[in-house]
């Protein structure tokens, strides 16, 4: 006789789904040719890193991108001039998190760093002479991307 599993409960799904779920939207825009990079300051790594940042609660992930290219480059960005162009997800102990990364051609506004605690300034670079103080997890998503793949993962592992 086959044995049953115990059916599903909500204090069951409860338990399954503690890790919560962070969605994150980042920005690859271009201009002649190179993508824009923030650069972060020494107390926030010192490193090089997309625009963008975590999803507020009722907002689309477009309404985040648009929302954090203002907050943190000055620019104006139009929801149907962005493309979903890849989705990474990244699974660490205490949350699952997915970011979706979309590009862009045209913004509006004068481009710079709005918040100086956390970003000392904006760069463009080629994507075939990117930074070496690149963000590994920008780093990663840029390689995938490259390669025309529309999805990646990163290992908990790798995130150090």
């Amino acid at each position: 006789m086959p044995i049953l599993a115990e059916p599903c409960t909500s204090k069951h799904l409860a338990l399954t789904m503690e890790r919560k779920i962070k969605i994150k939207a980042r920005l690859i825009l271009y201009h002649r040719g190179k993508i824009l990079l923030l650069k972060q300051t020494k107390p926030n790594g010192g490193n090089y890193t997309l625009v963008g940042g975590t999803m507020e609660a009722g907002e689309y992930a477009k309404d985040t991108l648009i929302r954090e290219s203002f907050e943190e480059a000055g620019i104006k960005l139009k929801p149907e001039e962005l493309t979903l162009v890849h989705v990474l997800q990244k699974n660490k102990p205490s949350e699952r998190r997915l970011t979706l990364y979309f590009k862009a051609y045209r913004w509006e506004g004068t481009l710079r760093a709005k918040e100086p605690w956390k970003f000392q300034g904006v760069a463009w670079y080629s994507l075939d002479e990117l930074p070496e103080n690149l963000t590994p997890t920008v780093k990663h998503v840029m390689q995938k991307y490259r390669q025309g793949q529309v999805y990646s993962e990163w290992d908990k592992d790798l995130d150090q």
